[in-house]
């Protein structure tokens, strides 16, 4: 498996020193890739006292695209991931521009992870529809293969025109791998006819299992190799759970998850400094097994 981390968005703060520390403490640790979420808009819980959401307003998110621009620069030989862009939230065309610079200034390394979120209050504000998301990210996608690859589209759908026209520069070789990130029943066919590799957010045993096999089931009745689609699983650390974390490495790695992401938000690091000391202190235990 391929060791990353998961850049901890919500607890790094607004310092871009202590931004560059910690990319340049994951690289130098021998972490291979960054991965960061994505969220523009934040509710304002205290207008919404049922507000069930993961997030609110009270949330640091630093801009993925605008980030990764930053930390080509500083932290070269990570590859950047996003996990995940809100695809349907945004202009599929821009997108395609923002992730071809970042792909460009990486040399080539960066994954475009796309899903289609659950925050409705974020798609009110960038003025597009929740309700149609999900079928609108597939068309998305498709127009988003088009644009890498060719000087000029020319392109009709049910939500896009693009009258023969292009981006210049375009990706080395016409392509960005684009991985898909969602709730399984929704995405697992989406994964297999348009995507590279699916994060899921799952337990390994036995979610992550039932999933996988799910996965390549689909693959394999498409036609397609499911060698050929990547899982980046997702594990948490906390100093106090090792055994939990080992058992969960060893469980994605057991599945055959080709990537691994170790997440440090929410188990009480304080500061930047200690999420880096967190994530030492993983990569040592990640090296032994």
């Amino acid at each position: 498996m391929q060791l990353g981390v998961v850049f901890p968005q919500t607890e790094i703060g607004d310092d871009p020193v202590a931004v560059r520390d910690y990319a340049q403490a994951a690289e130098g640790l021998g972490y291979r890739h960054l991965l960061a979420y994505d969220h523009v808009l934040g509710a304002d819980t205290t207008h919404r006292p049922d507000w069930r959401g993961v997030y609110s307003s009270r949330d640091t998110f630093h801009e993925p695209f605008v980030l990764f621009g930053y930390l080509a620069a500083i932290a070269p030989a990570l590859e950047l991931v996003t996990g995940v862009i809100i695809l349907p939230q945004r202009q599929t065309v821009l997108v395609a521009k923002q992730a071809t610079e970042v792909a460009i200034l990486t040399g080539g390394r960066f994954r475009l992870g796309v899903g289609v979120g659950w925050n409705e209050i974020e798609f009110v504000g960038l003025n597009e529809d929740f309700h149609n998301r999900g079928k609108r990210s597939e068309e998305q996608i498709r127009l988003l293969r088009q644009l890498f690859s060719q000087e000029s589209v020319d392109f009709t759908g049910q939500w896009h025109r693009v009258p023969e026209a292009g981006i210049n520069p375009r990706p080395s070789g016409g392509t960005i791998p684009i991985w898909l990130g969602g709730d399984p029943a929704a995405v697992l066919p989406r994964v297999v006819a348009l995507g590279d590799g699916w994060f899921p957010q799952l337990r390994a045993e036995p979610d992550g299992r039932q999933a996988l096999d799910k996965l390549r089931a689909l693959a394999e009745a498409a036609g397609r190799d499911p060698a050929t689609i990547g899982i980046e699983a997702k594990i948490n650390f906390r100093s106090d759970k090792r055994d939990i974390f080992i058992a969960n490495a060893r469980a994605w790695r057991d599945l055959g998850a080709t990537h691994l992401g170790i997440n440090t938000m929410g188990a009480g690091f304080p500061t930047p400094a200690a999420h880096i000391g967190a994530i030492t202190e993983a990569k040592a235990i990640l090296d032994d097994l």
